[in-house]
C-alpha cells in the first residue's frame, strides 16, 4: 500500500478503508468468551457490548436478531457467553465491530469448574493461608464500607454497628456489585479505602444472589487485590451458603453484613459488663490479698516473742541457769567419782608395791645392774650384791658356805 502511494500519487480513503475491509475480513471466525452490556435492540438486529471480566477490554458486537432470539436461554444484561464472532469492519463509517455468528450461554457447571480451577490456583499461591491473615484492631477508629447504592446491606451493617458502638465512624463507598461494572468499582473503592490511614478496616458487603450475580466477587483481580491490601478486609458477601472466593482471601469471613458489623465493632454494653466483672473480680482478689496479709499479721503479732519479748527473755535465762546449774551437778559427780576411782587405785598400788613387802621386814637382793636375784643359787662367791631395804639400801659381798 505505501508502495502505491505517494504525496502526490495519494490513495483515496475510500481506497485505503476498502483494503483495511479486506485485510481484516481474511481473518476470520473467532471463538471469544465474555460478558455481556449495554444490551439494546433495534429493528433485526441486536447491538451489545461484550466486556472481558478480567481485564478492562471490551468490544462492540453486533448480533441478528435470528441469533440472539434462537439462544436458550436469551442473554441479559451481565450474562456470561461464549460467542462466534466474526470481525468486520464497515467502510462506509470506518468503524470496526464483531458480528456475531452463534452465542452459547456459559452453564453454571462451567462457571463452577472455573472458580474452582482459579481457587486452586490461588491456594497454590498462597492467597487464603491462614498465617497471612490479619487480626481485626479492637476499636476501629473508622470502618470502611463499600458496598451497593442503598442496599439494605449498608443498612444493615451501618443500624447494627451504631447500635453496638453509637461512636463509631465509617467511610462508606457506594459501587456497583453486580454487574459489568462491579468489579472495576469495588477494586477502586477498596484501593481508595486502603490508602486512607484513617481507616483501620474495611467491610465489602453485599446481600444475597444468584452465583451469576455473586460471580463479581469471585473475580480474580479483586480477589488478589484484597490480598494486596494493608488494611484488614472483611467480606459479607450473600449469605451463610454463599461462599465466593472473597471470602477465602478476606482476613474475616462474615455469614451476613449484620455479623460483619458483630465481628467489626464490639458491644458497648458487653464491653462495659465484662469492665464489671473484670473490676468486680479485681476488688474480690485484693480484698481476699488484704484479708490473708491481715491475718498473717495478727498471727505473727500474736506469737509470744511479738507480744512479750522480755518474757521469752526470762525464759532463756531461767534455761541458761538450769544448764548452768546441770552443768555443775554433772561435773561435781564427774569429780567425785574420779576421787573414789583414784583412792582404789591408789589403796590397790600400795598394796600392791613391793615397798609395802619392804616395810614388813623383806629386803630384795639385786645385782648392779638391777637384776633381781630369785635363788641363792644363782649368786657366785664373792659377787657384789645390792640389798634394798624398806627406807634404805646396803652393800654385801657373797662368801661361800662354810663346810658341814
Amino acid at each position: 500500500m505505501a508502495a502505491k502511494s505517494s504525496p502526490e500519487q495519494p490513495l483515496p480513503l475510500r481506497s485505503v478503508l476498502q483494503m483495511v475491509a479486506q485485510w481484516i475480513g481474511r481473518l476470520g471466525t473467532v471463538w471469544a468468551e465474555g460478558q455481556i452490556t449495554e444490551l439494546s435492540a433495534r429493528g433485526g438486529t441486536v447491538f451489545l457490548t461484550l466486556r472481558d471480566p478480567v481485564a478492562n477490554v471490551s468490544a462492540r458486537v453486533m448480533c441478528p436478531r435470528g441469533v440472539y432470539e434462537a439462544t436458550a436461554p436469551r442473554p441479559v444484561d451481565g450474562a456470561r457467553v461464549v460467542m462466534r464472532l466474526k470481525p468486520d469492519f464497515y467502510v462506509t463509517r470506518g468503524s470496526f465491530a464483531f458480528t456475531a455468528l452463534e452465542i452459547r450461554p456459559v452453564g453454571i457447571g462451567e462457571l463452577l469448574a472455573r472458580l474452582e480451577r482459579l481457587r486452586q490456583l490461588l491456594a497454590a499461591e498462597g492467597l487464603f493461608n491462614a498465617e497471612r491473615k490479619r487480626r481485626l484492631p479492637f476499636l476501629p477508629r473508622t470502618v470502611g464500607l463499600i458496598c451497593g447504592r442503598d442496599s439494605a446491606a449498608e443498612r444493615d451493617v451501618l443500624e447494627n454497628a451504631r447500635r453496638r458502638w453509637p461512636a463509631v465512624r465509617f467511610t462508606v463507598e457506594q459501587v456497583a456489585v453486580q454487574g459489568p461494572y462491579a468489579v472495576g468499582e469495588v477494586t477502586e473503592a477498596l484501593r481508595k479505602l486502603d490508602a486512607d490511614p484513617e481507616v483501620d478496616v474495611i467491610i465489602i458487603a453485599r446481600g444475597g444472589g444468584s452465583l451469576e450475580d455473586l460471580l463479581p466477587f469471585s473475580d480474580e483481580s479483586l480477589v488478589r487485590a484484597v490480598a494486596a491490601c494493608r488494611t484488614p478486609v472483611v467480606s459479607a458477601i450473600g449469605h451463610e451458603q454463599d461462599t465466593p472466593l472473597l471470602d477465602l482471601v478476606a482476613d474475616v469471613r462474615a455469614s451476613t453484613p449484620t455479623d460483619a458489623a458483630k465481628k467489626v465493632v464490639p458491644d458497648v454494653g458487653e464491653q462495659l459488663a465484662l469492665i464489671r466483672q473484670l473490676r468486680d473480680r479485681g476488688r474480690r482478689v485484693l480484698t481476699g490479698l488484704i484479708d490473708r496479709e491481715s491475718a498473717w499479721l495478727a498471727a505473727v503479732r500474736s506469737r509470744p516473742s511479738l507480744a512479750d519479748p522480755v518474757r521469752e527473755i526470762d525464759r532463756r535465762l531461767e534455761q541458761v541457769d538450769a544448764l548452768r546449774e546441770r552443768a555443775r551437778r554433772c561435773l561435781a559427780a564427774h569429780l567425785d567419782r574420779a576421787a573414789d576411782s583414784l583412792e582404789h587405785l591408789r589403796a590397790r598400788l600400795v598394796a600392791l608395791s613391793p615397798a609395802a613387802t619392804l616395810q614388813r621386814g623383806y629386803a630384795i637382793v639385786q645385782r648392779p645392774s638391777g637384776e633381781v636375784v630369785r635363788l641363792a643359787a644363782d649368786v657366785a662367791p664373792g659377787e657384789e650384791l645390792s640389798v634394798r631395804f624398806a627406807d634404805d639400801r646396803i652393800r654385801a659381798i657373797t662368801v661361800p658356805d662354810p663346810p658341814r
